[in-house]
């Protein structure tokens, strides 16, 4: 089955506005720009997102996000965006912050059909306890907080049940992938991407290079085309750094 599709546009058409949506990527590393940018043309509003961070201030997310484009954010690291950090503590969007591994885990339980596990990550905080502020209200007080969560010992030690994440779309950057949604990631690339891509009930792959069925070696592929629905060969291929880091020269 061919699932290339002309455009980034046509990839995500029919997205709707309050969609949830997962996006991979790792800081600016691996994130599928081209499908962001054509959901911030499509114009749509009220997405929930699911992404280990916002991007940055004017790439990525972040363009979305500058739009208030998105209404909830489900993130681990949101650390390199002022706009993000204004728009929370003003009450504008509704925040759930999740230990990294166990974002991870809940969009790879998703995929997988496992509705929830237990980890003990966040066993004795806020995190099981709840209490988190997900939203603030305009005078600066807690509108939303997080619930408690179920806990159980094992071997004497506390685990917090954590849910698994679905969501309506996800959006996916690969290296190489081919006409039947094979893909291939480099590098810090794989983080998230196909755990988001496993996620997604219709999942879209842009790739940088596009290969007929069969060039792939199949013991090279990270995420098989059962997962993805749909591929786009990207457009753009601008690469930036989230912090440069430079040391004087010797």
């Amino acid at each position: 089955m061919d699932k290339v599709r002309p455009s980034a546009a046509d990839a995500v058409g029919d997205l709707p506005a309050g969609a949830t949506l997962a996006v991979g990527g790792f800081g600016l590393c691996g994130i599928p720009s081209d499908l962001i940018r054509a959901v911030h043309d499509l114009g749509v509003d009220d997405l929930r997102v699911v992404s280990n961070n916002c991007g940055v201030d004017d790439w990525g997310l972040g363009v979305l996000l500058h739009d208030r484009r998105i209404s909830r954010m489900t993130s681990s690291y949101v650390g390199e965006n002022k706009e993000f950090a204004r728009q929370y503590l003003s009450g504008e969007l509704e925040v759930e912050l999740v230990p990294q591994g166990t974002l991870a885990e809940r969009l790879r339980a998703g995929g997988c059909g496992i509705p929830a596990f237990y980890t003990p990550a966040g066993g004795g905080t806020q995190i099981a306890e709840g209490g988190l502020p997900w939203r603030y209200a305009a005078d600066g007080g807690v509108a939303v907080a997080s619930p408690p969560k179920e806990t159980r010992a094992f071997g004497g030690r506390e685990y917090v049940l954590e849910e698994a994440i679905t969501t309506d779309f996800a959006l996916v950057r690969a290296a190489k992938g081919d006409r039947h949604g094979n893909l291939v990631f480099d590098k810090s690339a794989m983080n998230f991407n196909p755990l988001c891509a496993m996620a997604g009930r219709v999942t879209v792959a842009e790739v940088e290079e596009l290969v007929e069925p069969g060039e792939l070696d199949p013991e090279h592929v990270h995420l098989p085309g059962i997962f993805v629905h749909r591929v786009v060969l990207v457009t753009d291929n601008e690469k930036r750094i989230e912090r440069r880091t430079v040391r004087e020269a010797q």
